[in-house]
C-alpha cells in the first residue's frame, strides 16, 4: 500500500492548495484540500451481523460501503451496552471514565460532555449537527451541537430523509454530522417475503427452531430497512458531491439483541462492524485484521484532521495500520458491562489469542432483565436459562474456541494464558482507577435500575434514591 505521507498531505492544507493526490495501491484520488467532512452514522443492536462480515443478512448498501472503503474485522465496542458503548467511541474514555456506567435514559450521564468530539472539532471551525439517536444525554442540547434536528421518530423512515435534507442543503465548512438509527434494536420490523423464516439461521449462540428462525427474519426484515436508510444518505452525499472529501464512519454500538450478545463480553457482544470510507487512505476495498476498539477512533480522527489530541485520550490512532507502518496498535483491548437494564459489573480482556472475562460480586446466575425480550429469549426461559450457573471467571482460546463456548479457566494447560490474561486486565483496571476494584458501584441519584432477580427489562424499574 503507497500512501502520501501525512505532513505533505497537512503541507498541502496549510498553504491552501486546491487538491491534492493520495495515492492508494495504483489507483489515485483526488482529495480537496478543505478539512474533511465527518459523516457518522450508527445504528442500534447489529454487532456484525450483516452482509460485508460474510453473514447471510443482505445489506447491499453497506457492502457497496465496504467495497469502496476499508473494512474492520476486528473491531471491538470499549462496552456492549447502548449509552456506554457510544460514550466511549465520543470521549476516547472507557465508560468508568467517561463516567458513563448504565443508560442514558435511566439516569446516567457523561463526567464532562466538554470531553465529546465535536467540542474537539469545533477548535477547527466544524460544524457540529445531530439527526436521530445519540444516546449519551436525557436532553441533548447538554452535549454541545451546533444543531439539533428533530425528527418525528429514531427510526429510519424518519432520520434518513431528515439527513438527506441537511445533506443537500450542507454548511459550506466542515462538518461533523451525527446520524444515528433506531434499526436494528427490537422490536424488530416484520418479516417480508424477502425473509421467509423457513430458510433462515438464527446467531450462533441460538439454537435453531421455529421461534427463532422467525426471530432472525424479523432482525433481517430490520437489517433490511436499516441498510435501505443508510443507502439514502450516502446517495445524498454523492449527489451533494461532497463525498470525495468526507470520511464516512459507519458503526454500531453493539452486538445483536439475542441471549449471550448483547451486554455480553464475549465477541457476540463486544465485536462490531466498521466501515470507513474517504479521504486518508480509507479507499479501496481493503480489510483491516488489526484489534482495533472503538476509542480508537476519536484520535484516529484527530490525526486524520490535524487536531490535537485531548490528553485524556486512552485509544491510539490505527492510520499507521491503515498506511501499512504497523500491523497492529493494540496487543489488547478491554470491555466492561457495569449497569444495562440491572447491575451487572464485569470486565474483560482480550488478545489475538485468547480472552478473559471476570464477574464481580457474588451472584452466579444470568441477569435476566438485560437481555431483551424475544422469541430467542423465551425459549431460553423456557429450557431453564435462569438456573445457568455463570462462572466468575471464565477463559477462552479464540483459536480453537472462537465461539467462546468452553471455559478453560481451570484447565492446567491453559493455567500460563489464564495467569497473563488476568494480569492484563488487574492492570488495565488499576491503571485507569477502575472502581469496582474498590467495591459495588453506585448508581446516581434519580436513576431507573431493575432488580437483577426480575425477567424482564420492561419490568417496573427501582429509583435510586
Amino acid at each position: 500500500m503507497i500512501n502520501l505521507p501525512r505532513r505533505r498531505f497537512l503541507k498541502n492544507i496549510a498553504a491552501g492548495a486546491s487538491s491534492a493526490s493520495v495515492l492508494v495501491g495504483a489507483a489515485q484520488q483526488p482529495v480537496s484540500a478543505k478539512r474533511p467532512n465527518i459523516l457518522y452514522i450508527h445504528s442500534h443492536d447489529t454487532g456484525r451481523y450483516v452482509q460485508p462480515y460474510g453473514h447471510p443478512v443482505p445489506a447491499p448498501n453497506l457492502q457497496k460501503l465496504a467495497e469502496g472503503g476499508v473494512l474492520f474485522r476486528k473491531a471491538f465496542n470499549a462496552a456492549p451496552t447502548c449509552s456506554p458503548s457510544r460514550a466511549s467511541l465520543l470521549t476516547g474514555l472507557c465508560p468508568h471514565n467517561n463516567g458513563m456506567f448504565g443508560l442514558a435514559h435511566r439516569g446516567f450521564r457523561l463526567n464532562d460532555y466538554s470531553q465529546h468530539i465535536l467540542h474537539t472539532l469545533r477548535t477547527l471551525e466544524y460544524r457540529s449537527a445531530l439527526i436521530g439517536v445519540q444516546h449519551i444525554a436525557q436532553n441533548p442540547s447538554v452535549i454541545g451541537y451546533d444543531q439539533i434536528v428533530e425528527t418525528s421518530s429514531k427510526r429510519a423512515g424518519h432520520v434518513a430523509p431528515a439527513a438527506v435534507r441537511f445533506l443537500k442543503n450542507a454548511p459550506k465548512q466542515p462538518f461533523f454530522l451525527d446520524v444515528g438509527f433506531h434499526e436494528t434494536h427490537r422490536e424488530f420490523h416484520p418479516a417480508g417475503p424477502k425473509e421467509d423464516a423457513r430458510y433462515c439461521q438464527p446467531p450462533a449462540p441460538i439454537p435453531d427452531t421455529p421461534g427463532t428462525r422467525k426471530d432472525i427474519a424479523e432482525f433481517k426484515a430490520s437489517a433490511r430497512v436499516l441498510d435501505a436508510a443508510i443507502g439514502d444518505v450516502l446517495a445524498a452525499l454523492e449527489a451533494s458531491g461532497l463525498a470525495n472529501n468526507t470520511l464516512v464512519v459507519c458503526t454500531t454500538d453493539h452486538g445483536v439483541a439475542f441471549p449471550a450478545m448483547k451486554c455480553n463480553l464475549q465477541d457476540h457482544g463486544m465485536g462490531v462492524m466498521l466501515m470507513m470510507r474517504g479521504p486518508g487512505g480509507f479507499t479501496g476495498g481493503k480489510v483491516c485484521d488489526a484489534m482495533v476498539s472503538q476509542i480508537d477512533l476519536f484520535p484516529t480522527l484527530c490525526e486524520l484532521v490535524d487536531a490535537k489530541a485531548p490528553g485524556w485520550l486512552q485509544g491510539r490512532s490505527f492510520l499507521p495500520v491503515l498506511h501499512g507502518e504497523k500491523a497492529e496498535i493494540n496487543d489488547e483491548i478491554f470491555g466492561e458491562v457495569t449497569y444495562h437494564a440491572a447491575y451487572e459489573p464485569k470486565r474483560a480482556a482480550r488478545t489475538q489469542r485468547w480472552k478473559y472475562i471476570r464477574h464481580f460480586g457474588d451472584r452466579h446466575q444470568p441477569v435476566l432483565p438485560n437481555c431483551d425480550d424475544g422469541l430467542s429469549k423465551d425459549l431460553w426461559l423456557e429450557m431453564g436459562w435462569r438456573n445457568q450457573q455463570v462462572a466468575t471467571e471464565q477463559l477462552y482460546d479464540m483459536v480453537f474456541d472462537p465461539n467462546e463456548t468452553r471455559n478453560l479457566i481451570a484447565d492446567s494447560a491453559a493455567a500460563g494464558a489464564a495467569k497473563e490474561m488476568r494480569g492484563r486486565l488487574d492492570g488495565w483496571m488499576r491503571r485507569t482507577n477502575d472502581p469496582v476494584l474498590k467495591g459495588p458501584i453506585k448508581a446516581p441519584p434519580g436513576a431507573k435500575i431493575n432488580d437483577p432477580n426480575g425477567t424482564s427489562p420492561k419490568e417496573t424499574p427501582m429509583d435510586v434514591a
